[in-house]
This record gives structure tokens, C-alpha cells and sequence, in this order.
């Protein structure tokens, strides 16, 4: 016999609103049910389209009365008659007097009751206003006698999910909620799809977050075996919710469950501290767009200079979400090992090339060279980048090695990243040497590039060294036939001098 550990949580519970199985469907708050076929019409038990509604007064002959233990009528149709057996009703007499064990009264209908009959006695205490104990008990009873089809398993399915909804409709307790997966379990029901998951889903889409949250918590509290059903899901219930949240565009809120739960003591699994790193990711590469469309607006005079406040709160976002993604991954090598070692660099490398930290990021560049997880070149280019707008040398001259053996195509790709990460971090003598550089290789700089540099030279003409470097570059330039002859000129206000030569 089954143990219910929420009988009172269950009992009364309608079934409505049934996900779409193959046979059955809906039940309308315990009036009537309607048999769906494979193809989608309506059909009475027997095949006939019709809807059966139980509706039945029994007499028996010999002198007893009308049984009052059973309060419906049946109206169906002489081909109805002929596929529900009196075995049928007999069973649910028998059960709802509850005079035996249900298994009994099971055991001695077994051969009376077909497999449709066995799945109407299901629906039947399936209603509202019948107990939903006998539901359990029956299902666990086929069960053990190996009658269990495919099409009585969907519609079991059906039911628990209907009581699932039917919990979380009425603002149940999570407890409730989680006693019935247990119970669901423990008749060994099983389904194509996590119910935990349906669970968080429902509550969710009731805009009850809170709640969600709280059912979590209380399944890990209530450790694996209620988590049986999705040991083959990676994330389990908190990597889930994670996800769910994420995709609601709360990256922020994805990371801080993780972290909460774990924090709280209970240990989500490596898969959710991986989503939770995905989620700090999300939330860096937003907030790099937001403060590049401020700039933007800083220019076109639409907003006004950020105040060293300003400044001071974005970048302390930031490091707060780059401290968090260094915790989880910390908690990611605890219990996941070597085997994600790889993995977790390369989301810190992501990580760090959001956040623009090059130095960093070309850290776990060599971290994933020496696991043998190389990056992609493009990625190495990328830091090279950010390093040279931070004139980083150091990690410049290191990521540069690369070209040594490079073909051409690939070193001009390279150049031109290094090239305007010193034009963006404003190093237009270190991008110009570059563009010198590149015309030695017998390499081309883009047109774009070009003039990026020698608008940033002229710009700055009255710095110590700049004139030296731009009247260089240009010779340069003009001895390939990049650019025509040029007049420099120099205005000396003291003498009222005007100094020119031609390049």
C-alpha cells in the first residue's frame, strides 16, 4: 500500500487542463470525460463519437435499495454498454465502500476489467470530489502487475500534473508541492520530461518567483532521492531556475540564487555554478553596451561627463561581477575537478575580454594553452588588442611572438588588431610604428586605419615627439604611393615664421 506523506494536500483536487496525451485529455470538473484518439476526434470508450458523462443510479434486484456509495448515472449508447462491463462499476462500488484493501478488490476484478476500464477507474477518483488516494493506489497496483501500457502511464502523468497545477493554483504550501513529487516516485511514475522542472515552469509563468525559488530549496533540502527522475539533467532544479531566469533577461538575479543557495549550505551541482558563470558573462557583455552607447551619447552632447562618482560606481559593478564569476569558479573546480578546468578558463577569458581587462584575460590564455585547450587566434588578437589600448607592453610583446609564424594573410589580420587597440587607447605614435611596421611586411593597412592615424598624429602635432613621428609616417607613406606628396608646415608665433617642407 502506498504511504502518503500529503494525503490532505491531494484529496479533492480536480483534474483539468491535462497536457496533451495520445488518448486523453480533458476532464470538465468531474462532469464528463472525452475520449480523444490518436487523430485528434472525438470518440466514446467503445470508438463512437460521443461524450460519456457518469451519471448512474443502480438498482439491485432482491429487495436492496439504490446504492448510495457510488452518486453518478451512466447515459451511453448500446455499443457503450457492450465495452463497459458490469465488472466496471462493481470495482468502483467496491473501492469507494472501502470495506477491503483496494488491491484486494483490484485482485479479484483483475480478469473482469479491461485496460480501458482499469484507466476509467484512474480518471474516475481522478475528479474533484473523490479521493484522490484511490487514484495512487490503483495506478500502484497495476503497477505491480505489470499492466502498466503506455497510454495508462500518459494518462497518470496527466493527472499528477493536473494536481501539480492544481497545488500551485491555490497557493499550496511548496511542502505540499514537493510531497507529491515524492509520492509520484514512490508509485513509480515516469515521464518523457522532469517534473521538477514543469514545477519551476508553473511558477514562474504565475509570476511567483518567490515561490519558485523557496521549491527549490526545498528539494534540495530534501536531498537525491527526490531528485531521482532528473539525474540525467544537467543543471538539476537550481541550474534550471538559473536558465529560466536568465532568459528573462535577470542575469544578476541567475548568479545570486546560485551563489545564495550555495552559501545557504546546500550545494547546487557543477552544471548550475557553470550557468551561473554564463549569467555573470551575459550581464558584463550588456553592461559593455550600455557604457559604449553612453559614450556615444557623451559625444554627440547628448548627456553630460560622467563624475569621478559616476566613474567609481560602474567600475565597481563591474569588478563586483568579475569577483563573483572568480567565486563560483572557485566552487566549479571544488566539485567538478580537472575535468572542467578548461571550461572555466575559457568562461574567465570571455569573463575578462568583456570586462576589458587584458592582462587577465591573457593569463587564461596560457592557462588554456597548457591544458592543451588552445584559444582561437582571433581570441589572441582580441587581448593583444585590449592590451595595447592599455599599453600593456609586456603582454603585448608576448601575444606578438605569435606572428613569427604566421602566413601573411594571418599577420595582417593580427597588425590590424594591435593597430587600432593603440588607436583606441589614444597611443597613435605606438599604432603609427605599427603601420610602419606592417609596410615592411609589404602589408597594406586598411584605408580606415590610415587616416585613424594620422588624424590622431595631427591632433597632437604640439606634443614632444609627435611632429618627428608623423613627418615619418607620411614619407613613409608617400614612398609607397599611399598617399600623394605632402606640405608640412610649422607656425612660429614668436617670429611670426612659417616653416614648410615637402614630403
Amino acid at each position: 500500500m502506498v504511504v502518503l506523506g500529503a494525503i490532505s494536500s491531494m484529496n479533492n483536487l480536480g483534474l483539468t487542463n491535462f497536457p496533451p496525451t495520445k488518448n486523453y485529455v480533458s476532464f470538465a470538473m468531474g462532469q464528463r470525460l472525452k475520449i480523444l484518439p490518436f487523430d485528434g476526434t472525438s470518440r466514446s470508450v467503445s470508438g463512437i463519437g460521443k461524450w460519456v458523462s457518469f451519471i448512474r443510479k443502480r438498482k439491485e434486484t432482491g429487495g436492496v435499495g439504490v446504492v448510495k456509495s457510488v452518486g453518478f448515472d451512466v447515459i451511453i449508447t448500446s455499443d457503450d454498454e457492450e465495452d463497459m462491463s458490469e465488472g466496471f462499476f462493481e470495482a468502483i462500488e467496491e473501492l469507494e465502500r472501502m470495506a477491503r484493501e483496494p488491491s484486494d478488490v483490484l485482485e479479484e476484478m483483475n480478469e473482469r476489467l479491461s485496460a480501458r476500464e482499469m484507466q476509467l477507474v484512474l480518471v474516475y477518483f481522478a475528479q474533484e470530489g473523490r479521493d484522490s488516494w484511490f487514484t495512487l493506489e490503483v495506478f500502484e497496483w497495476l503497477k505491480k502487475e505489470n499492466r502498466v501500457d503506455k497510454d495508462t502511464m500518459e494518462l497518470m502523468v496527466s493527472i499528477m500534473c493536473s494536481w501539480l497545477k492544481k497545488l500551485i493554483e491555490a497557493n499550496n504550501k511548496v511542502e505540499d508541492v514537493v510531497d507529491l513529487l515524492l509520492e509520484m516516485d514512490c508509485i513509480g511514475l515516469k515521464t518523457s520530461f522532469s517534473m521538477i522542472e514543469k514545477v519551476i515552469s508553473l511558477y514562474l509563468e504565475s509570476g511567483d518567483r518567490e515561490k519558485a525559488i523557496l521549491f527549490v530549496k526545498e528539494v534540495m533540502r530534501r536531498g537525491k532521492s527526490c531528485l531521482e527522475q532528473d539525474e540525467g539533467n544537467k543543471g538539476g532544479p537550481v541550474g534550471y531556475l538559473a536558465w529560466k531566469m536568465m532568459e528573462e533577461g535577470s542575469y544578476v538575479d541567475a548568479a545570486k540564487l546560485v551563489i545564495h543557495l550555495r552559501e545557504c549550505g546546500l550545494k547546487p551541482d557543477t552544471y548550475s555554478y557553470l550557468i551561473a558563470m554564463t549569467a555573470i558573462l551575459k550581464e558584463l557583455n550588456e553592461f559593455g553596451k550600455a557604457l559604449r552607447k553612453l559614450r556615444s551619447f557623451k559625444k554627440e552632447g547628448l548627456v553630460s561627463e560622467l563624475d569621478a562618482n559616476d566613474v567609481w560606481l560602474t567600475e565597481k559593478y563591474q569588478q563586483d561581477l568579475l569577483n563573483d564569476g572568480l567565486l563560483i569558479s572557485t566552487w566549479v573546480l571544488e566539485e567538478g575537478g580537472l575535468a572542467f578546468r578548461a571550461v572555466v578558463h575559457k568562461r574567465l577569458l570571455a569573463m575578462y575580454v568583456c570586462a576589458g581587462r587584458g592582462v587577465e584575460a591573457e593569463r587564461q590564455l596560457w592557462e588554456m594553452k597548457l591544458l592543451g585547450k588552445e584559444a582561437d587566434g582571433d581570441l589572441y588578437d582580441i587581448v593583444m588588442a585590449i592590451c595595447a589600448s592599455q599599453k600593456e607592453s609586456g603582454s603585448v610583446a608576448r601575444l606578438l611572438t605569435r606572428i613569427d609564424a604566421a602566413s601573411s594573410n594571418s599577420k595582417r589580420k593580427t597588425l590590424s588588431w594591435l593597430l587600432r587597440g593603440y588607436v583606441k587607447g589614444g597611443h597613435y605614435q605606438n599604432a603609427a610604428e605599427i603601420v610602419m611596421k606592417m609596410l615592411e611586411f609589404g602589408l597594406c593597412p586598411k584605408f580606415t586605419d590610415r587616416v585613424a592615424v594620422l588624424q590622431g598624429l595631427s591632433s597632437r602635432i604640439q606634443q614632444s615627439g609627435i611632429m618627428d613621428t608623423y613627418i615619418s609616417l607620411c614619407k613613409r607613406l608617400a614612398d609607397v604611393e599611399l598617399i600623394t606628396p605632402s606640405i608640412i608646415y610649422l607656425h612660429l608665433k614668436k617670429h611670426n615664421l612659417w616653416v614648410m617642407k615637402m614630403i
